[in-house]
């Protein structure tokens, strides 16, 4: 009787652990998620970064982070690239540069990884204004290396169907836009505006080409933002308004990125994408906040003087009791609550948002 009361037991367990492994595969839409960007999607890569001095692994980031802890996120809380994960059922695509140490890195690659650094953009040279940073470029040499450690693993036709399947999060461009348009600028005395949107335009054609070749199929594209209103921009402005010609090359900038990604759907047949209008969306916020919960949609919510942002998110500062209310959690990022939106948006928004299809559409393709 004890036996057969054991035999029930475990094929009751065996059955639980199925059914349980089913449920976990279902709730996976993709295989991984491979994250390129700036500050806005670092899960904290500048931590590793010896001589960068653009960091977030202090306080008082991370105050509504899981163990309210400071993890080199920008945000109070999670930021877009843990949304995009959360949704497809995967963790946090760890911080490439957290994994370099590791004796088997194959394994650790294949639910994805983060090259995102904050202060990184479109044009090498972003290490000159803050010490050091990975820029797209170094992001995609070391997305070469993981390509290479997954073939090992794999093999190279399993490889190229693991990377088809995944999703490509790319979130660049911002930081050029601001080093342009940032009051102390010396790039404005070599390029016009529209002669410098066109600069990074070129570049990104050949870097998001570079991507494509190493096996990226499923790109999820997001656009540059309403900058000229970030907390930082407004500051520059006597009214406190927003700054309209950086938010006018910001959207110069969107453009061009729908033009080339257009180009290169017609150029690569097998490739499918998605382009999340950030700058639609923003303004949206700002122009009909309470639609969307909020109530501060100038100031950032952690900084020190005039909009909290004379003095930027460090230990000194002081920051909001009502987080969920600000757009803004310091200078230039945004709340874990407006990133939540951001993401929610790119997943089942309509094409109002995100074009030509939506996340959960090219996830389907």
């Amino acid at each position: 009787m004890a036996f057969n009361s054991q035999c029930i037991c475990y094929s009751f367990f065996f059955f639980f652990i199925v059914s349980l492994s089913s449920l976990l595969s279902e709730a996976q839409k993709v295989p991984a998620v491979y994250v390129f960007g700036d500050s806005l999607v670092d899960a904290g890569n500048n931590n590793h970064l010896k001589l960068s001095t653009l960091k977030a692994n202090f306080p008082h980031n991370g105050v509504d982070y899981p163990g309210k802890k400071a993890t080199g996120r920008f945000s109070n809380g999670k930021n877009s690239a843990d949304f995009i994960a959360e949704k497809v059922g995967l963790p946090t695509p760890p911080p490439y540069l957290s994994l370099t140490s590791a004796t088997n890195k194959s394994n650790l690659f294949l639910t994805g990884v983060s090259f995102a650094s904050g202060g990184a953009g479109i044009l090498d040279g972003s290490d000159n204004v803050f010490g050091e940073t990975i820029a797209l470029n170094k992001q995609i040499q070391y997305h070469s290396l993981v390509y290479g450690e997954l073939v090992k693993e794999l093999g190279s036709v399993q490889a190229q169907k693991h990377l088809a399947s995944s999703l490509f999060g790319i979130v660049i461009g911002s930081n050029d836009l601001l080093g342009y348009f940032k009051q102390d600028s010396s790039i404005r005395s070599k390029y016009t505006p529209q002669q410098y949107v066109d600069l990074l335009l070129s570049n990104l054609k050949g870097q998001m080409k570079r991507i494509y070749n190493l096996g990226a199929r499923k790109l999820v594209f997001v656009g540059a933002g309403a900058i000229g209103c970030c907390p930082a921009q407004r500051l520059q402005n006597k009214s406190r308004g927003c700054n309209e010609e950086t938010n006018y090359w910001s959207v110069k900038y969107n453009e061009g990125v729908k033009t080339l990604l257009a180009e290169m759907k017609a150029e690569f047949k097998d490739m499918v994408y998605s382009f999340f209008n950030t700058y639609l969306a923003l303004l949206n916020f700002i122009q009909n906040p309470a639609a969307y919960g909020f109530t501060e949609v100038s100031a950032a919510c952690c900084g020190l003087g005039d909009l909290r942002a004379k003095l930027p998110c460090l230990p000194i500062a002081r920051y909001c009791s009502n987080r969920k209310d600000h757009v803004f959690w310091d200078l230039y990022h945004p709340t874990e609550m407006a990133s939540e939106i951001f993401t929610k948006l790119m997943f089942v928004g309509s094409r109002q948002y995100v074009e030509p299809i939506n996340v959960e559409q090219l996830i389907a393709a």
